[in-house]
């Protein structure tokens, strides 16, 4: 088969893709930014929420036999819109696929959309699910809960971050979670791409065991080989910076589980009712302890674990250093600035010398902080953080026997920066 795959760079959607192609399919994969998973992958740069007409679409559905989609986002943000990919690119997807003879359409929704819409993101997935369904085609709507594998994204890196706290924080109204395997769900797509397969129905995917969030976070935690930990309850307005804080760091392009989306969903949980899945297709969900166990944690899952949350901190105090450095040159240090600029031999130019150093120090920490200019701004900090090193050694070496160090303070700099360099990927 040819098969598009929406989402192809995804969490899922890679998963999908690979399946796709281990068994000697065709995969057309749609992202706005394509990887570099399958050097047999065909690949479209394309974005969903901006595909809202089905001219937009007919051009890449040439030998097409089958549909995929495993596109979504959590929350409106820079680059994303919730309506656009789960409503508007999908309306007009399917009405392509009607004009062009495609019958075949796997659409991933979310548990409990159809129940009750408590953000843009349920109430967005309802809306999709209703316009697929409208079409003329075979659609299969699937509901996944909480869906977990060996890679970690999203709510998923959420619950390994939780479990390497060294303390258990009790979320406040936090709902009960069918946790389903990655695998699992992947074989429900793979059985619904069969030519023979049922079609135009919708069904929960969802796992055998409906756990409270701290047990699914307790699981994590026996897995990753960690003693119990001690229970806190932290007040309600920790958690609602927590997720205001998430919507401003969304608002930078990072793509953060905790924001004031998730919060509204937790509340409601993730549960579903897997009796049809299993009757339809007879695939039996794994229980999260057991898949867990089928695969122990390795010191890969671990150090994942507890840089999670050391992650935000990381970027946040080099982003504020720079930041910051950059204004005490233009302000209270000025004098400073200028004097050692003076000694060290740049004369009519130390003005302006400073004020370069001191912008350049500006622009790169905003940079650190937005998710698309982040990478390059590291680099930038490390190549201004060795210039630094070296022509201070040349031009001032008296700076190495100074009792506050402004020398020696550079290797950690340099140290911090290759650390974010290296965990500044998220997927």
């Amino acid at each position: 088969m040819r098969v598009l795959v929406l989402g192809a760079s995804g969490f899922i959607g890679s998963a999908v893709t690979a399946r796709l192609i281990a068994r000697g399919d065709e995969v057309v994969g749609v992202a706005r930014r394509p990887g570099a998973e399958h050097p047999s992958l065909r690949w479209i740069r394309l974005d969903i929420a901006r595909a809202t007409s089905a001219d937009d679409w007919r051009p890449h559905l040439d030998g097409i036999d089958a549909v995929v989609n495993c596109a979504g986002v959590l929350q409106d943000a820079p680059g994303d819109d919730a309506r656009g990919v789960h409503v508007d690119g999908i309306t007009a997807l399917a009405e392509a696929c009607e004009q062009t003879g495609i019958r075949r359409f796997v659409h991933l929704s979310a548990v409990g959309a159809e129940r009750e819409s408590l953000s843009a993101f349920s109430e967005t997935k309802q809306a999709g699910e209703a316009a697929l369904s409208a079409r003329d085609l075979d659609w299969v709507i699937l509901r996944p809960s909480v869906v977990v594998g060996r890679a970690a994204y999203g709510g998923s890196a959420l619950l390994r971050g939780l479990a390497a706290l060294p303390v258990l924080p009790e979320i406040p109204d936090a709902g009960p979670l069918q946790i389903v395997q990655l695998d699992d769900l992947v074989a429900t797509i793979l059985f619904f791409l069969e030519p023979e397969a049922p079609a135009r129905l919708a069904l929960d995917v969802a796992g055998p065991d409906r756990l409270a969030f701290d047990e699914a976070v307790l699981s994590y935690r026996r897995w990753l080989r960690l003693g119990p930990p001690r229970r806190v309850r932290l007040p309600r307005w920790l958690f609602t910076l927590a997720y205001r804080l998430g919507d401003v760091a969304g608002a930078l392009g990072w793509r953060t589980p905790i924001r004031t989306t998730a919060r509204r969903e937790l509340v409601r949980g993730a549960v579903g009712d897997p009796a049809r899945w299993i009757e339809t297709t007879g695939i039996v969900p794994q229980p999260l302890n057991a898949a867990l166990a089928a695969e122990p944690a390795s010191v890969q899952e671990r150090w994942f674990a507890r840089l999670y949350f050391v992650k935000p901190i990381v970027f946040v105090i080099f982003s504020a250093f720079w930041i910051l450095t950059g204004l005490v040159s233009l302000g209270p240090g000025w004098d400073v600035g200028l004097e050692y600029m003076v000694r060290g031999g740049a004369g009519a130019v130390a003005a302006p010398g400073v004020i370069a150093g001191a912008l350049a120090d500006i622009v790169i920490g905003i940079g650190i902080a937005i998710r698309r200019t982040a990478k390059p701004s590291l680099y930038a900090a490390l190549a201004i953080s060795i210039f630094y090193l070296v022509a201070g050694t040349i031009l001032l070496p008296e700076l190495w026997a100074d009792p506050i160090g402004p020398m020696m303070k550079i290797w950690p700099i340099i140290a911090l920066n290759l650390v974010a360099l290296a965990i500044v990927e998220d997927r």
